[in-house]
C-alpha cells in the first residue's frame, strides 16, 4: 500500500510540474521573442561581458549596462544617419520640383522623363491639366470615402510601432539580466534537470555555439552581399553608392526583404534617369548574385561553427523561416542542433547495443577514463571558469 500511494503521490507531482511549467509558458508567451533574442544576445556577449567584468574590478552589472548602451547605439545611430539621409534627399527632391514648376510650369518636368516615356508622359499631364478641376474633386470624394480605412491602417502602424518599441525594451531589460546572472541560473538549472550532471550544461553550450555561429554568419553575409551590390552600383553609376551599400546590408538582415529589395529599386532609379541597360544589369545582377548569394554564403558560414552537413543547414534555417517567420533563421538550427545534440549525448553516455558475434568491432565514441566510484563527466564538455569551480572534476 504505501508503494502504490508513494507512485500515486509521485504521479501527481509529475502532473503538478507540468502544469507550472504549461503556466509559465503561458505568462511568458506575450514576450517569447524578446526572451529569446536576450538569451542568444546573452550567449554571443558572455565573453565580452567577462572580459569587461574583469576589467570594471567585478562590476558585473556595470559591464551588462555598458553592453546594452552600446548595443542601442549600434542600432540607433545608423537608423538616425538614414533617416536624416532620406529626409534630406527627400526635401532637396521636393524643392527642386516646386522650383522646376514655378520656373517651368508642368511642363519642364517632361524635359526629365527617359525618352520612351516622354510621349505617355505628356498625354497623361494633357488630360491632367485638362480635367484638373474634376480629377480633384473625384480625387476628394475617394479620399473621404477611404478616410475610415486609412485612419484604420494609420492605427494599426502606430501599433505595431508601438509593440516593436516594447518588446525591444523587454528585450533589453531581459538581456541585462541575463549578462548580469546568467551564470548563476545555468548553475541553478544544472542543479535541478534530471540529467546526468554535465549533460544540462553541455546543451546549453551547443545552443550557445549555434546561436553564435548564425549570428555571425548573419552579419557576414549581409557584408558580402552589400559588398557585391556595391560592385554593381559602382559599375552602372548609381549615385551616392556607399548610401545604397548602407541600405542593402541592413536590408539584408532583414529575411522577408533581402539585399536584392534595394537593387531593384536602384535599377527603378537608373530606368526612371534614362539607362535602361544600367538598370537591366543592375536588376539581373541583383537577383541573381547579390539575392541569390544569401542561399549559399550562409550555411556555408553557419557550417564552420558547427558539426551539421551544409545540406541540413540549409534546410533548417529555410524550414525555421517558413514555420517561425524571421525568429526561424535562429529557431531552426536550434532545433536541430537540439535533436542531434540529445542523440549524440545519449549514444555517448548510455552507449550502442553489445554487437552480435561476426559483426566488426566498434570503439566506442569518446571512452570514459575514470577511478572506480568516480561519476564519469563527459569529456567534451568544455566549461568557462565558474562552471569548472562548480563542477569540480
Amino acid at each position: 500500500m504505501a508503494m502504490a500511494s508513494a507512485q500515486v503521490a509521485r504521479r501527481v507531482f509529475i502532473g503538478l510540474i507540468l502544469l507550472s511549467i504549461a503556466l509559465v509558458l503561458l505568462i511568458i508567451s506575450p514576450f517569447f521573442e524578446a526572451f529569446f533574442l536576450a538569451a542568444v544576445l546573452a550567449g554571443a556577449f558572455h565573453g565580452l561581458q567577462k572580459r569587461l567584468t574583469r576589467r570594471l574590478r567585478g562590476r558585473s552589472g556595470l559591464s551588462a549596462g555598458l553592453i546594452c548602451v552600446g548595443f542601442v547605439l549600434a542600432l540607433l545611430v545608423p537608423l538616425a544617419a538614414l533617416t536624416t539621409f532620406l529626409v534630406s534627399q527627400i526635401l532637396e527632391g521636393v524643392n527642386f520640383i516646386n522650383n522646376l514648376v514655378q520656373q517651368r510650369g508642368l511642363a519642364g518636368l517632361l524635359t526629365y522623363v527617359p525618352g520612351p516615356f516622354k510621349d505617355s508622359a505628356a498625354r497623361m499631364l494633357e488630360s491632367f491639366q485638362s480635367n484638373s478641376a474634376g480629377m480633384w474633386a473625384t480625387l476628394q470624394a475617394h479620399l473621404s470615402s477611404r478616410g475610415a480605412v486609412a485612419a484604420q491602417t494609420v492605427g494599426g502602424l502606430v501599433a505595431a510601432t508601438g509593440s516593436l518599441i516594447f518588446q525591444t525594451v523587454m528585450m533589453l531589460i531581459a538581456l541585462y539580466f541575463l549578462l548580469v546572472d546568467g551564470s548563476r541560473l545555468v548553475e541553478w538549472m544544472e542543479s535541478v534537470s534530471p540529467l546526468k550532471r554535465g549533460q544540462t550544461t553541455e546543451l546549453l553550450l551547443e545552443f550557445r555555439s549555434v546561436t553564435r555561429s548564425v549570428l555571425v554568419s548573419t552579419l557576414a553575409t549581409a557584408g558580402v552581399q552589400a559588398v557585391a551590390a556595391l560592385a554593381g552600383y559602382l559599375i552602372t553609376g548609381v549615385p551616392v553608392p556607399i548610401f545604397f551599400a548602407a541600405v542593402t546590408f541592413f536590408f539584408a538582415l532583414i529575411p522577408a526583404v533581402g539585399a536584392a529589395t534595394v537593387c531593384v529599386a536602384a535599377a527603378l532609379l537608373l530606368l526612371a534617369t534614362g539607362h535602361p541597360v544600367g538598370a537591366v544589369f543592375l536588376a539581373a545582377w541583383g537577383i541573381i548574385v547579390v539575392g541569390l548569394s544569401d542561399n549559399v554564403i550562409k550555411p556555408l558560414l553557419v557550417r564552420r561553427g558547427l558539426h551539421m552537413h551544409g545540406a541540413l543547414i540549409f534546410f533548417a534555417l529555410l524550414g525555421g523561416l517558413a514555420v517561425f517567420g524571421p525568429i526561424g533563421l535562429l529557431l531552426g538550427p536550434l532545433c536541430v542542433a537540439f535533436f542531434l545534440s540529445v542523440l549524440r549525448i545519449y549514444e555517448r553516455d548510455f552507449g550502442r547495443p553489445s554487437p552480435r558475434p561476426g559483426d566488426p568491432a566498434t570503439p566506442p565514441l569518446n571512452p570514459p577514463t575514470v577511478g572506480e566510484g568516480e561519476e564519469w563527466e563527459p569529456s567534451g564538455l568544455h566549461l568557462d571558469e565558474d562552471s569548472r569551480d562548480r563542477h569540480p572534476h
